[in-house]
Order: structure tokens, then sequence, then C-alpha cells
């Protein structure tokens, strides 16, 4: 029999990367939002919206290698991963509209509410996204086209964090009409729709292509103890751990910075010069004039410029990870990335059109950087294949997600206990004390993750010249059952 083609259309590499704009539709919510959704819109604490993201992404990182474990045996016809896409889209945009809706309840019954539904939404997410990840890994052994693959997927990820990032708040302002909640209800629906319509185009556009050998035992404990051994593995489970710490607390806080930092009046300057280069649209939608909500809309027209750049950072970074290798340009994006967010540090009040600059240097660096570690967990699956003769694609995945959640869960507990630190109270001006807290939050705290994400890098050492090796080896391997 003909090996199978390893070479990806474009309708694939779209249909694939459709998928994680749909998942990117609740996770950026999730990080750039849902804290201050829970303090000044739902109406709980910032202490308790701390707990939450703790105790709640925590059993995230639990539910993950579960999952992984579960899609690696899982067989059907239509492969291992992709039914799992199937028979989760419909209860991913289901719980994660409800994980935005306020019920009529006391504190207390909120509270309760809260806890259940963000903790089925980790659920639903770790469901969805370990298979998701899984299928990235085996959708292509092919180095070139995973790289491109990967390109193309962020590139997906970078328009869903603009829709999130650019119109969300504007969107929760304009059918809210002055109740947050209901616009954060209505808002969220409409994604989550969405999310559902992308979930099933991924799993009607994709194709499992790589195996594992017939031959291989299920073995739960021959899978963690290969895990284990994978040093790649270990160094990538903690960056992840590291990256989503600082992503997790530097964009939790970041409306904050917006809101409560920057001058008003500054920022109303700043959108009306804005409008009139757009011929008045922004008034016309309400992100201008005498009732727009001034920080929220420069918020977003800031977010929309970064992200824009985003694009142009995931445009060069396969060039530059071809040329270069994919550790090598990680460290660099990270490092221009956390000197540029550091620098929000030094912004005036005043000092609008500076944030914009910074955004879109950060975000450009950022976008360097963002196909790169998810391209690296496919290499990691290959070289524990390729070193311990043992493929288990999701649970390598899963235990490298897993670092992610947790990182999620410390720094989004970590948000949210130096808001309450400060001395944050929702909805008045600042003190002076929670004012550079925020400040600090925003911008030198989350360096200090930066910095440990590149110190690991350091010693990851698969390089370009040990993934072509991995490729052909498993090329010659793979023929003696897939001919």
């Amino acid at each position: 029999m003909k090996p199978v083609s390893q070479t990806l259309s474009v309708k694939e590499k779209v249909g694939f990367s459709l998928g994680d704009s749909a998942a990117n539709f609740i996770f950026q919510t999730i990080m750039l939002l849902q804290l201050s959704f829970y303090t000044d819109s739902f109406g709980i604490s910032a202490g308790v919206a701390a707990v939450l993201f703790l105790v709640g992404r925590l059993w995230g990182a639990v539910a993950d290698p579960l999952m992984g474990v579960i899609a690696d045996r899982t067989n059907t016809r239509w492969g291992k991963f992709r039914p799992w896409i199937l028979w989760t889209a419909i209860p991913f945009g289901v719980i994660g509209f409800l994980a935005f809706t306020t019920p009529d309840f006391e504190t207390t019954g909120k509270i309760i509410y809260a806890f259940v539904t963000y903790f089925l939404l980790m659920s639903v997410y770790s469901a969805n996204n370990i298979p998701y990840s899984a299928l990235s890994g085996v959708i292509t052994g092919d180095q070139k086209q995973r790289n491109s693959l990967f390109s193309y997927r962020f590139v997906f990820v970078v328009l869903a964090t603009i829709a999130i990032q650019g119109f969300a708040v504007p969107m929760v302002n304009h059918f809210g009409q002055g109740d947050t909640a209901k616009g954060y209800q209505i808002t969220m629906g409409i994604f989550s729709a969405l999310a559902i319509i992308f979930f099933l185009i991924t799993f009607s556009t994709t194709r499992e292509r790589i195996k594992p050998d017939p031959k291989q035992q299920s073995s739960l404990k021959e899978d963690v103890l290969t895990l284990v051994k994978n040093r790649p593995w270990v160094i990538m489970f903690l960056v992840f751990v590291m990256m989503f710490v600082f992503l997790s607390v530097r964009n939790g806080i970041l409306l904050y910075y917006f809101r409560y930092y920057l001058d008003t009046d500054s920022m109303a300057v700043f959108m009306e010069s804005i409008n009139k280069g757009l011929f008045g649209l922004l008034e016309k939608i309400g992100m201008a004039g005498a009732n727009a909500d001034v920080a929220g809309s420069v918020f977003g027209i800031t977010n929309i410029f970064g992200q824009l750049s985003a694009i142009l950072g995931i445009m060069v970074s396969n060039f530059l990870a071809v040329k270069f290798g994919k550790r090598n340009i990680f460290i660099f994006g990270l490092a221009l990335a956390m000197i540029f967010g550091a620098l929000y540090m030094v912004v005036s009040p005043s000092g609008v059109i500076l944030v914009l600059l910074l955004q879109i240097l950060f975000n450009f660096s950022w976008g360097i950087t963002m196909p790169l570690p998810w391209a690296m967990m496919a290499d990691v699956a290959d070289y524990s294949e390729w070193k311990f003769n043992r493929r288990s694609t999701a649970i390598v995945f899963a235990g490298i997600v897993i670092g992610l959640k947790v990182g999620l869960a410390l720094g989004g507990a970590l948000g949210g206990l130096l808001l309450k630190w400060y001395g944050y109270v929702p909805n008045v001006a600042q003190t002076a004390h929670s004012i550079m807290g925020i400040r600090l939050t925003t911008s030198i705290y989350p360096a200090i993750a930066v910095i440990a994400v590149i110190i690991l890098l350091l010693f990851y050492k698969i390089n370009q010249k040990m993934e072509l090796t991995i490729q052909d080896d498993l090329v010659e391997r793979r023929k003696s059952y897939e001919s």
C-alpha cells in the first residue's frame, strides 16, 4: 500500500485552525475579562475569584491527563482525536455561555453558581482541547508541513483574539446598555454559537495520518514512565507553567490598567482622533462620543492594533524558526515581549499613544513566539516515539497542557490576590497604593515568569539537526506497518 501523503491542503490547515479560534473565543475571555466580569459585573470579590481560579484551573489540570489517557485509547472510524471535537462542540458552547451568565441569586448562590459553571467549563475544555492539541501531532509528520500548519493555526488564534480583545468590551456595553451582566451574557452567547460552528468545521475537514504501531501494547504505567523519562517533555511542562503564569497575570489585570490608571481625558482625545480618521464610524458603533466607555474603547482599539501586529509576528516566525531553530527564536521573541511589557511601568497616565506603541511592539514579539511552543510539543511527541518506541500523543500533549492549566491557575489566583493585597475596590476611584499594584501587576511582576521560561529553554536540546533525524528515522520505522 502506498504511504499516506503528509502534505496538507490549505482547506485542511484552515479547517484545523478554526478549532483553535473556537476555543479562544472562550479561552481569551477567561484570561482577559473573567476576573473583571466576576468582580465588577457578576458581584463576587476578588478574593473569592482568586480561589475559584486556583481550584477550578487545578481541577482542569487533573482532568487533562485523564482525558489524554481516554483519547489515546479511543478508536473510531473517525480516528482517536477528531470525534472528541465533534462530541464536545455543543457542550463547550453551552457551558461557555452559562459561565458568563449572572443569575438572580444572593451572594452565596452566585458563588456556588460560579464554582459549578467554572468547573464544568474547565472539564469540557479538557475534553475538547486535549484531543484537539493531540490532533496537531498526528495530522502530519513532515516538519515543514507542521510548521506551516502552526503558522495558519495561530493566525486564526489572533483573529479570535482580536474579536475578544478588540470588540468584546464594546459589545458588552452595546448589548448591556448600562447592564454589563446582560451585556456579557449576550456577547458570550454570540461567541459561543460561533465556537460550536467552528468546531464542527474542524471535525469535518481534518484527517489523522500518524498512527501508533499496532503491536504497541496499551499500558498507562509505561505511558507515564515514558513521560517522566522524557527530559524535553519535563522542560516544556515547566515552560508552559511559567508562560501562562505570565499571560494570566498580565492579561487578567490589563483592563484595570486602562480603566483605573490611564487618564480619562487623554483617552477621550485619543478616541476622538481615531474616530475622525475613521469618518465617525466608532461613534456610530458606540466606541466614541459622549456616552462611550472610554477606557473600554481604548482597550479595544489598542488590542486590535496589537493583535494585527501579532499576525505579522506569526508570519515571520516560521521563516525565522527554519533559519535559526524553534528554541532560539522562542527565546528571542520572549525576551523582546518581556522588555516591551515591562515598559508599561514607566508610562504616564496621559501616555495613551505610548501604550498603543508598546502594545504593538509587545504583540509583534509575542506573535513570533506563538506557534513555537505548540510545534515543539509535537516534536516532543515525536521524540518520545523515537527514543522510547511508544506513541502516546494525547498523553504527551495532555501532560504539557497540564502545565498550561497550572500556570493559568497560579496566574489567575495571583492576579486576584494582588488586587486584594493592594486594596482594590470595584467601580470606584482607586487609592495610590492600589494603582501602584495594578501597574506592577501589569508590567514588572509578570516579567519574572518570562525570565524563568528563558532559563528553562536553555536546557531544551531538540535542535534543528535532531528534529530532522527524528523525522527521517520515524518515516523509516512507520513503513513497516503503514505499507
